[in-house]
């Protein structure tokens, strides 16, 4: 049974010119420098295109850095055994990436319960909410890196859980859509 949390639309895919990455389990383990090394590269593919601007050049940059090492990190945070599989095109007006890992039903399952309260509200008041919840030490899965991408870059979401294969793993596509600016104007 796939189950799908956020925009549809999303969840389409990231388009026909896509560069694939593939983040391997293995003797170096996946860490937190997988995550900012590749974060990074998909950062500066991405705005090379905008290099006649450097001020333009430096917010796409950051703005697809941030957003994609916070669904790598996560990937490899809540991760089970197997690769990650980032997949990444720019078209339209919109950079659209793919994250692609395996869970466990656990981490499904609460995945799931925070995407539920997510989708019900307005980002900005649930990103505050998660903030003061964090101060007061009451933090559990608490969703702030994608709230902030919500609230403050105008991010879009969808969550894509497939069927547990024979490993009693299951997949997880998280696609993010960011607007960048147009080329042509």
């Amino acid at each position: 049974m796939t189950i799908l949390f956020g925009l549809e639309d999303v969840a389409i895919g990231t388009g026909e010119n896509v560069a694939k990455l593939r983040l391997f389990d293995g003797p170096l383990d996946l860490g937190w420098k997988h995550c900012a090394m590749t974060s990074d590269f998909v950062a500066e593919f991405v705005a090379l295109r905008y290099r006649n601007s450097r001020s333009v050049y430096k917010e796409v940059r950051h703005n697809v850095g941030y957003l994609t090492n916070e669904l790598i990190e996560n990937a490899v945070k809540f991760r089970t055994s197997g690769e990650i599989v980032v997949e990444a095109s720019v078209a339209d007006n919109a950079f659209r990436t793919k994250v692609t890992n395996f869970v466990d039903k656990d981490t499904a399952e609460q995945f799931q319960h925070l995407l539920s309260e997510i989708a019900t509200g307005d980002p900005g008041d649930l990103l505050i909410e998660r903030i003061e919840a964090n101060a007061m030490g009451e933090a559990g899965g608490s969703g702030l890196g994608l709230l902030t991408l919500m609230s403050d870059y105008g991010a879009h979401f969808a969550w894509v859980f497939g069927s547990v294969d024979q490993e009693r793993r299951i997949p997880l596509e998280t696609y993010a859509a960011l607007a960048v600016p147009d080329l042509s104007a």
